[in-house]
């Protein structure tokens, strides 16, 4: 192995762990959702709540990151967090069948469940990423970044259609089967992409020569930080901005332009379709484009917030303008944006955490994902709430709409300036952060 960092084979192995992700993931906050509340009549705030508290477990990110920190490898805790992820998606899938005749016991386990899937997801991707941010070296992290999360777009997407079809007459039987074979797949596959890789890589510093510091004073030494406390607040605001469209955005197309669901549908594989390019454009020329500034990603992200808010802006004009506007190309430039945005911050992840050094890569992973749950669990349901109150509140809903989007854009806009000081001052070393927070505590 050279001075290189992980090759492209090796990249594109670890985008098969975000692939099995991102199937089991999409089993549980998607295909489990939908069964809920058509196929057994239960309340929609049942899968909303549990979606939202796998999104709250995984504040728990920090921990798992700086459990990868002080140990010599971090293939183990992909693994590990892939099992745990497995064997959430299992229970979910019991406990949702069980929800018809034993409600209480079927609510107590999904909460089981989900709670592992929070787990696994915050231990197996934070972990990943931290590993990627260690051992990709910094020209190609953008088109690494781009590979390993299209990867997982595909995997949700393939998944969703695979299990779709083998679903189809829907009955327990299927759904078991169907969602025992996506965990086993998707845990096998992650061994089989893990298997050997950090042998391929250069080592990690001995665990005996590696920090030592527990849990609290490294959060802490990390949070005492101004770099990484910033950063952290504009994965906050970016990513709040980000999801907040989530469960509006085919609403709106019904209710304003008369979209059947197939249509509202297409309108958001249109959408996909954007997030898809954005995020090889920045793949691409992320890379190519580096310049000599230590975190050249600021541009990009900057790009796609302006670029996000002008598109929400359009969306704006739309629902004023109603059936009539170009809504497709509209919504396919905020997936665009969107993509760009979003790849860009990721890379931009990895530039910082490698960046501070002394061993703490995960821990800041764990931080910004941390952050970045906190703002999607927070996020959907602040658009839909926001949705609602305007709706009551203003004299129409095309207002609604608008009164909901403009925050949105302004959001962005606000995500956009705070780029603007990413990297102005990169991260202190670990050891100098631990002294100042000793200090100050």
């Amino acid at each position: 192995m050279n001075g290189a960092g992980l090759g492209w084979g090796n990249i594109i192995r670890l985008g098969l762990v975000q692939s099995a992700l991102g199937a089991i993931v999409m089993l549980a906050t998607s295909l489990l959702n939908r069964i809920m509340v058509v196929e057994f009549a239960l309340p929609a705030l049942i899968p909303a709540g549990l979606v939202a508290w796998h999104y709250a477990v995984q504040l728990s990110r920090p921990r798992w990151g700086h459990g990868s920190d002080i140990g010599n490898r971090r293939t183990p805790w992909i693994i590990i967090g892939m099992g745990i992820l497995a064997l959430g998606g299992l229970l979910a899938t019991y406990a949702t069948l069980m929800m018809p005749s034993a409600p209480l016991l079927g609510g107590i386990l999904a909460v089981i469940a989900y709670a592992m899937i929070g787990a696994g997801v915050g231990a197996s991707g934070t972990s990943l990423l931290a590993l990627l941010a260690t051992q990709v070296a910094p020209a190609r992290r953008p088109a690494a970044a781009a590979t390993t999360w299209v990867m997982m777009i595909l995997g949700i997407v393939v998944t969703a259609g695979v299990a779709g079809q083998l679903l189809d007459p829907f009955s327990p039987q299927r759904l078991t089967s169907v969602a025992g074979g996506v965990v086993l797949f998707a845990f096998l596959m992650t061994i089989a992409a893990v298997y050997g890789i950090e042998r391929e890589a250069p080592p990690l510093p001995p665990a005996q020569a590696r920090p030592t510091i527990d849990f609290r004073e490294a959060i802490a030494g990390v949070w005492a930080d101004p770099a990484a406390r910033h950063f952290s607040i504009f994965i906050f605001v970016s990513m709040f901005a980000y999801s907040t469209q989530d469960m509006i955005l085919e609403p709106m197309a019904g209710l304003i332009f008369a979209y059947t669901p197939g249509q509202s549908t297409s309108l958001s594989g249109v959408q996909h379709m954007g997030v898809l390019l954005g995020m090889m454009l920045v793949g691409v020329g992320g890379g190519a484009f580096r310049g000599k500034s230590d975190l050249a990603m600021r541009r990009w992200i900057v790009g796609g917030c302006i670029g996000s808010a002008v598109a929400l802006g359009g969306l704006c004009a739309a629902v004023l303008a109603g059936p009539g506007w170009p809504l497709s190309p509209t919504v396919f430039i905020l997936g665009f944006a969107n993509g760009v945005f979003a790849v860009a911050a990721i890379s931009a992840m990895m530039d910082l955490a490698g960046a501070g050094g002394g061993g703490r890569e995960g821990i800041r992973m764990g931080l910004w994902g941390a952050a970045q749950a906190i703002a999607f669990g927070m996020g959907g349901f602040t658009g839909a709430a926001g949705l609602d109150t305007a709706r009551v509140l203003l004299p129409s809903t095309a207002d609604a709409f608008v009164l909901v989007f403009a925050g949105e854009a302004i959001l962005f806009v606000v995500a956009a300036a705070l780029a603007l000081r990413i990297g102005v001052r990169q991260l202190q070393p670990t050891g100098s952060v631990a002294v100042a927070a000793g200090a100050t505590g």
